[in-house]
């Protein structure tokens, strides 16, 4: 988005605000399939940014669900069921059978309890699904080699479960190809060795590559664009011998988000300018960004013309009661004044989810999706947390 339709959004939205670009969501997603190739699915993980589900391209083969909450969100929202893959680390048997019932595509299963509840949901309702076996990365996720065998090995044994395959993710922010080329080279070969162990014939792959996004670069698009590139050969040869599909929430939403907040006060302390915000670091995340050490790119909207052009170095702060809530230091802006607007680019990944939303009971931000077909269209509305805690 530019500076010009930023500013007529704007009149139709209060801030603090998140605006998502939907056709920014579905060129991303459009360029990833374009380098990987026809042959290779792509899954959005919602936890990124679910208010994106609404809008989801239908290029999109798979959509990953690791909660609960974030299924509600889907049957909601009018998802396709069988294009999920319900994932997560913690499962109940509730859960399990309520994502059945609903007609999910395929899970996951990350531990033996997984297996069994899922088996005896299936079973009991006289049905077959599809399970994809996570593989863990060394962490808490998933299960190691020795297990995994020892699983399939004895696969016969679930009769409600059809195991298709295996799932790999091991964390986000890869910045080098080779990483991601050697963890594709470990898990096809980990499946080799299944089949020669166990017999077990590995036809489904779901591998999270972790791209990273560049948040505080100028060339970001080209960095990344490189690094797709770089990866895309090997992800190519991986779908000539397996049903791959790649898994992706970040590389996907993060460059359709913008975060809109406004100067509400300005001061300057010991020879330091200060901006104070109606929104904070409550409402804001960028992966890397300890402090506002480092600087995103921030479009300016001014609210009114300045009589003077004064370029100043500013550090942006929230409005929660802690020294903490500083969104950039050493900010350069041009008669920056009470009343403008600052748009933080590059927000569409986790800012709206992850940030400390109810601290100091402040408003949770209004969401919007644009379109240039549907235009703007509010999906919430600036939300009061007060009673959220509230006892």
């Amino acid at each position: 988005m530019n500076e010009t339709l930023l500013t007529k959004l704007l009149a139709e939205v209060k801030t603090p605000s998140y605006i998502f670009d939907a056709d920014e969501f579905e060129k991303r997603a459009e360029l990833v399939k374009k380098h990987f190739g026809e042959k290779t699915n792509v899954c959005f993980s919602i936890k990124a940014n679910p208010f994106l589900l609404s809008d989801l391209p239908k290029i999109f083969d798979k959509i990953e669900v690791c909660s609960p909450g974030e299924l509600t969100i889907c049957e909601k929202t009018g998802a396709d069921a069988s294009k999920i893959i319900f994932s997560g680390v913690n499962k109940t048997e509730a859960d399990v059978e309520r994502a059945m019932d609903d007609g999910v595509g395929t899970f996951t299963a990350e531990s033996y309890l997984h297996v069994d509840l899922i088996n005896n949901a299936a079973v009991k309702r006289n049905i077959t699904v599809p399970v994809l076996v996570r593989v863990t990365g060394g962490s808490q996720f998933g299960m190691d080699e020795k297990d995994v065998s020892d699983l399939l090995n004895r696969r016969s044994e679930y009769k409600g479960i059809e195991f298709v395959g295996l799932h790999y993710f091991t964390g986000t922010q890869k910045r080098k190809p080779a990483k991601i080329e050697k963890e594709l080279d470990y898990i096809t070969d980990f499946a080799d060795k299944l089949k020669n162990e166990t017999g077990f014939v590995v036809h489904r792959l779901e591998y999270g590559t972790g791209l990273a996004v560049d948040y505080f670069n100028e060339k970001a698009e080209e960095l990344e664009t490189e690094r797709l590139e770089a990866v895309s050969a090997k992800v190519r040869e991986v779908a000539e011998n397996f049903e791959l599909t790649i898994e992706m929430g970040r590389f996907f939403a993060a460059p359709c988000g913008y975060y809109l907040t406004k100067v509400m006060d300005v001061k300057t302390n010991c020879d330091i300018n200060y901006a104070i915000l109606d929104g904070g670091l409550n409402q804001l995340k960028y992966d890397g960004q300890i402090q506002g050490m480092q600087i995103p790119k921030i479009i300016h909207l001014k609210n009114k013309k300045s009589s003077e052009s004064k370029t100043e170095k500013w550090t942006l702060c929230g409005s929660l009661c802690t020294t903490a809530d500083i969104l950039a230091r050493d900010a350069e802006f041009d008669s920056l004044e009470i009343g403008d607007v600052l748009v933080f680019c590059r927000t569409g990944a986790y800012s709206a989810m992850e940030g400390m939303a109810v601290f100091l009971s402040r408003e949770l931000p209004t969401v919007s999706l644009y379109s240039e077909n549907g235009g703007l269209r509010i999906v919430r509305s600036l939300l009061n947390t007060d009673i959220f805690n509230t006892p």
